[in-house]
Parts: structure tokens; C-alpha cells; sequence
């Protein structure tokens, strides 16, 4: 713990949190799902693999940018809880206040998401929920406008903060730090994946439009470094999530870069024949990944493959179908 961060740094929001309805609490337990890390990873998964030209101008290389920013995200995220090592709030741990109105197949869905263990400042969920829907926002440039596109990110990422106090698993300065580490990092992806918007590049072509030239590849392998250095601040033991958790996001990152050497950015979008299949391959991976965690190997491996083969699935039928005679 640097000392930086109080383990008491309420500001008094838990007060007008009790005084919400209860059916209020329950639904922004839903709307946190909007962003777990298995929802987001899928929505930019669909987006890399589905996206066309009416989206972006090179929508593979804009969706594995977007995959990338999060990733750099997560790895943040990591080691600002590694760093700053400070509690969750005391509503997060268990005993539940299960709502006794709710359904009894509901209620251990609620329990779930209003009890979290581990380190609480950053809030990963604002971080990668600023992360992943301002990414989206910036690098699909033609979809809707640029107004809609940022006021349907922004009230996505807000309403996931807002959902993680109401549910009391973060204090109100967890949430506000992860929007601005979110936004920060991807910032610092798209600078090194070479956008021009972010580099006021006097060389970039226009005509071109800001997602043509960019390699996100830098953004993976900071990702990756970013990641492997969460369980050395964190030391042995502690509910940190940095171990396992960030050796997972770590691997994403070494995937991601893996993945993205197989492709030429330049490929059309995934034929639905190859992505069912694979979103059945690459789902199995991730469930296995999390279902082994114990054994940290096992789920590295797990990880990497899933992430490889979520970047590289865009490659596949190009090389495959001519192999084929198709």
C-alpha cells in the first residue's frame, strides 16, 4: 500500500446509495455485465470479425486496435491495484442484502455481482468499460456520427461507474480513476498503433482515413510487459487478482501480438461458416482458462491460444480455402 490511496476514501455516496429503491440496486447489477470482461472481449471480438467498410475504413485493423486498447487497459488496471493495494468497500463482502422481493433463481446471480473480493482502486469494470466503448467510439469513424458515437460511449461508460458505487463493490474514486485510466490508455494505444489523430501526423493522408495505417502490435507487447509486472508489485499471496488474473491479461496481450502477425490488416470480414466454429473453439479456451486457474500454466496456455486465435481467425479463410480447392 503506497499510502496514497485511503482504505476509507468514501465521500459520503454509500448515504445516497441506501436511499435508492431497491429495484433500482438490482437493475444496475445488471447493468455492470455491460462491462465484464468476457462481454467486452465478445463485443470486440463480433466487432473485429464482422465489421465492413460502411464501419471503418479498415475495419480489421481498427477492431484489433480496439482489442489492444483494452488490453492495455486491463494491464493498468493491474497494476494500479497491485500498486496502491487498498480495499473494496465494506458493502462487498459477504454477507449479501439479497432483496427479498427477488426470484430465487435470480438471487444468486445478484449475490454474485454485489460480493467481489480483491484489491478496489482502480475499478477494472470503469477502466475497461471507458477503455473499450471510447475505443469503439473512436476507430469505428463511420458509423452514425461523430456526436451519437461519443454520447452512446460516454453514457455507456458512465453508467457502468454509476452501476459499481450503487452496487457498493467501489468507492465513487475508484470509478472516477478508472474512466480516466481508461481514456488515458487509450490514448497511449492509439499513439502506438500510429493514429494519426493522436500523433497530428502532418504526413497522414486523409483520403486514407485515421484507420488505415494503424499496427496495434505496440499496444499488445505494452499490454503484455504491463501485465507481467502486476504480480511483482503485488508480492506473494493477497486477493490481488494480479496473479493468475494478470498473468491471463498478460497472455492476452502476447496473443494479441502473436495473432496480428498472421495478419495483413487488409482482410474482409469473417464468413459466419468459420466464426461459429471458432466462437465455440475460443469460448471452450476462455472457460477452460477460468475453470483451471488454479493451475497457472495451464490457464497461461489457455489464454494465449484463445487470444491468437480470436486475432488471426480473419487470416483463416484466405489460407485455408485455397488449400482446399474452395
Amino acid at each position: 500500500m503506497t499510502g496514497l490511496v485511503g482504505a476509507e476514501r468514501g465521500v459520503g455516496e454509500f448515504a445516497v446509495v441506501d436511499a435508492l429503491p431497491e429495484v433500482i440496486v438490482v437493475v444496475f447489477a445488471a447493468v455492470t455485465h455491460l462491462a465484464d470482461p468476457w462481454f467486452l472481449f465478445a463485443l470486440l471480438a463480433v466487432g473485429y470479425w464482422f465489421a465492413g467498410d460502411e464501419v471503418a475504413g479498415s475495419p480489421r485493423r481498427a477492431g484489433a486496435t480496439a482489442i489492444a486498447a483494452v488490453t492495455c487497459a486491463y494491464a493498468a488496471t493491474a497494476l494500479g491495484k497491485a500498486w496502491f493495494a487498498v480495499p473494496r468497500p465494506p458493502g462487498a463482502m459477504p454477507p449479501a442484502d439479497v432483496p427479498t422481493w427477488l426470484p430465487t433463481l435470480l438471487s444468486g446471480w445478484y449475490e454474485a455481482q454485489v460480493l467481489s473480493d480483491g484489491f478496489g482502486f482502480p475499478s477494472g469494470h470503469a477502466t475497461g468499460g471507458a477503455a473499450a466503448y471510447l475505443a469503439i467510439a473512436l476507430l469505428y469513424d463511420r458509423l452514425w456520427t461523430d456526436r451519437r458515437r461519443y454520447l452512446a460511449a460516454g453514457a455507456a461508460a458512465v453508467a457502468v461507474a454509476a452501476s459499481r458505487v450503487i452496487i457498493e463493490v467501489h468507492y465513487l474514486v475508484d470509478v472516477l480513476a478508472g474512466l480516466a485510466v481508461g481514456a488515458g490508455t487509450v490514448a497511449v494505444a492509439l499513439w502506438l498503433a500510429g493514429d494519426p489523430r493522436v500523433r497530428r501526423s502532418a504526413d497522414a493522408d486523409p483520403s486514407a482515413g485515421p484507420t488505415a495505417g494503424l499496427d496495434p502490435a505496440p499496444a499488445f507487447a505494452l499490454a503484455a510487459v504491463g501485465s507481467a509486472g502486476a504480480p511483482a508489485l503485488a508480492g506473494a499471496g493477497g486477493p490481488t487478482g494480479g496473479g493468475a488474473g494478470a498473468g491471463g491479461r498478460g497472455c492476452t496481450g502476447a496473443g494479441g501480438a502473436i495473432g496480428w502477425r498472421l495478419v495483413d490488416g487488409a482482410e474482409p470480414s469473417v464468413p459466419a461458416r468459420v466464426a461459429v466454429p471458432a466462437l465455440a473453439v475460443t469460448g471452450g479456451l476462455w472457460v477452460g482458462a477460468y475453470a483451471l486457474s488454479g493451475a497457472l500454466p495451464v490457464t497461461l496456455a489457455a489464454t494465449t491460444a484463445a487470444v491468437v486465435a480470436v486475432v488471426a481467425l480473419p487470416a483463416l479463410p484466405g489460407r485455408v480455402e485455397p488449400a482446399l480447392g474452395g
